[in-house]
This record gives structure tokens, C-alpha cells and sequence, in this order.
């Protein structure tokens, strides 16, 4: 095991949580949230047939915030809600069948159960234990990480995935057009049929003492997309303008933030959105964001048409891996 589970620390600790927990002065929720407000991110109904409008509003969300919620995406809500329930299903086991899916020791892989990821500059720890594997292209799956039980795991994350390719192509589209570029121009610069779909599972247990902690650190997202299934439990938050808001949760609503890939391929014109989470006291809160992820050995930088005299690059060229591994290492991009 590669450390103490979240789940486990969490059911010992009855009205203090260990040190490493403990946000600086500078991250505590309870005194960098701005209370009683929740941000009012764009929200987009992708039903609507003037696609001009849709293609409008998705850009000037990508390029003002960052971040916006997508709803009539086309996804069933029966289908998200099973998806949902064998991921709980699955942190619900116990704790020697869950270890079955541990990331292997020194892998190199981010794929398998867990509860740390990247290096924090003050060695401090999120509050919660998550589970990775990627759910498309075929080629790119390891099974050995999609948990056998709950018995169903694999048939609802397979009906997810199938429901997920319309909302992916509609958003490249959209984000392609909003750059003045071909519809499938942004979807060939991040892999085209080779672009990977990372699954990742977020379990934040209750938590003594939700002032003081984090779910995950502030961040932006690596990959190019962010396709996020919330749940009713309040927690993602936002920074805008140097303050930190919770964001509104809409029932079958999908959140969408935008990555550094995606920044990096506009050359700055659309934002990747610096969020984090939050926890409770007395519930657990999950979250089902899949990364639209680039080959790692694919090159990603402004794309050419966007660059000129006038408009020089921004941002390296850079391949995906080496990006990831930068990132994760706090090693100066």
C-alpha cells in the first residue's frame, strides 16, 4: 500500500485530522472561500438547434472562464446515475479488494488505485483516495485496473463511453470554430482517434474538520478537456478574479473545464480554469471527471495557424508525457 487510504484516516479521527492535512493560512477553506455566493459559471444547453449560438457561447465561456456546465448534452441520466453507482460500489468494498487495483509500487503509470498523485511544494495531502484507468480508445485499456465488482462496473462504464464520444466531438467543434479553425482541426492536433479518455474517481470522505483541509489543491487540468459528472454534495470551487467560490451544482448537468493543452493549442485564447475542492463534515462528496488526454509522445503547442508575426507563440512545444511528468514534479515547464 502506498500509504494510509483517506477512507481508513477518515474513520479514526473523530474531531481533529493529522498535520499533513492541514492547509496553510493561505489555502483553509473556511477563510479563502467567499461565502454565501456561488459562481454562476456559464451553463449551455446543447440542444438547442442554432448551432452558431451554441459554437458562440461555448468559445466565450472557454475564453472569459475557463470552465462552463453543459446541459440536454444527450447522455441519459440513468446512464450517468449507474455509472455513478458502481464507481460508489466500488469504495464501498473492503479495503484488502479495493487493494487488488492499487497503482504497482514505482510504476510509472497513473492508472490504478490510490490516494496521492503529485508532488506539493509544502508536503501537504489531499483529503481523498481516487481510482484511474482509461476508458477509450480500446488499445489504450488496461483492465487489470477496472474493478470485477461491482459486477456491472464494466457494462455501465462501457454505456458511458458510448454516450461520451457525441459530447467530446461537439465540444472540439465548437472550441475548433471558435478559433476560426477547420471543426476537426483541434480534435487532429490532441491525437485524433488515438486521443485517450482517462477516468478518474475522486472519494473525499467525511472529514473532522472541513475548515482546515482540501479534497484536491488548487490546479489547472493537464489534458486538453475536462468532462466532470459532480454529485449533489457541494464542494468544486473556482478562483476568479484572486477569490475562491463554490460553483453551482445543476442536477445531470456536466462540467466542463478547459486544460493547459487546450490553452497552449490556442495560444492563450482560451483559459485553462484554476480549481480545487472542498469536503464536508458529515458526507461523502465523489466526482467523475474524465481527462481528455493527447498521446504522451504527441508533440501539443499553439497551433500553426494561430501564430504570426503579430501573434507569436506564447508557450512551448512541447510532447504531452514530458508536459505531465513536469507538472506533476513541480519542474519548471
Amino acid at each position: 500500500m502506498e500509504s494510509e487510504r483517506v477512507q481508513n484516516i477518515a474513520s479514526t479521527f473523530e474531531d481533529t485530522i493529522p498535520e499533513a492535512f492541514v492547509r496553510s493560512e493561505h489555502e483553509q477553506p473556511a477563510i479563502t472561500t467567499v461565502h454565501g455566493i456561488d459562481l454562476d459559471v456559464p451553463v449551455i444547453d446543447v440542444s438547442d438547434p442554432d448551432e452558431e449560438k451554441i459554437n458562440r457561447l461555448i468559445a466565450d465561456a472557454s475564453r472569459e472562464w475557463g470552465m462552463f456546465q453543459i446541459v440536454n448534452h444527450g447522455i441519459p441520466s440513468e446512464v450517468i446515475s449507474k455509472f455513478q453507482g458502481v464507481g460508489r460500489a466500488f469504495f464501498e468494498l473492503p479495503q484488502e479488494e479495493k487493494e487488488l487495483y492499487a497503482k504497482p509500487p514505482g510504476g510509472k503509470s497513473i492508472e490504478g488505485y490510490g490516494t496521492f498523485l503529485q508532488k506539493e511544494i509544502e508536503g501537504k495531502k489531499g483529503w481523498v483516495d481516487h481510482l484511474f484507468h482509461r476508458i477509450w480508445p480500446p488499445p489504450a485499456i488496461n483492465y487489470q485496473f477496472w474493478p470485477k465488482n461491482p459486477p456491472l462496473y464494466r457494462e455501465a462504464n462501457e454505456e458511458y463511453v458510448k454516450y461520451l464520444h457525441g459530447v467530446v466531438d461537439k465540444l472540439f467543434k465548437s472550441l475548433s470554430l471558435g478559433l476560426g479553425l477547420e471543426e476537426h482541426e483541434l480534435r487532429e492536433a490532441v491525437g485524433g482517434d488515438e486521443l485517450a479518455y482517462l477516468l478518474k474517481i475522486n472519494y473525499y470522505p467525511p472529514c473532522p474538520r472541513p475548515d482546515l483541509a482540501l479534497g484536491v489543491v488548487a490546479h489547472t487540468d493537464m489534458c486538453s478537456i475536462t468532462i466532470l459528472v459532480p454529485n449533489d454534495i457541494q464542494g468544486l470551487q473556482a478562483c476568479r478574479d484572486g477569490d475562491w467560490y463554490c460553483v453551482r451544482y445543476i442536477p445531470d448537468a456536466l462540467v466542463i473545464h478547459i486544460g493547459d493543452q487546450m490553452e497552449i493549442l490556442s495560444n492563450g485564447k482560451y483559459k485553462s480554469v484554476f480549481h480545487r475542492t472542498t469536503v464536508t463534515k458529515d458526507k461523502t462528496r465523489m466526482s467523475w471527471p474524465v481527462f481528455l488526454e493527447p498521446p504522451p509522445d504527441l508533440a501539443v503547442g499553439p497551433h500553426p495557424k494561430l501564430v504570426n508575426e503579430k501573434n507569436p507563440p506564447k508557450y512551448k512545444t512541447k510532447k504531452y508525457g514530458e508536459y505531465c511528468y513536469c507538472k506533476l514534479n513541480k519542474i519548471p515547464q
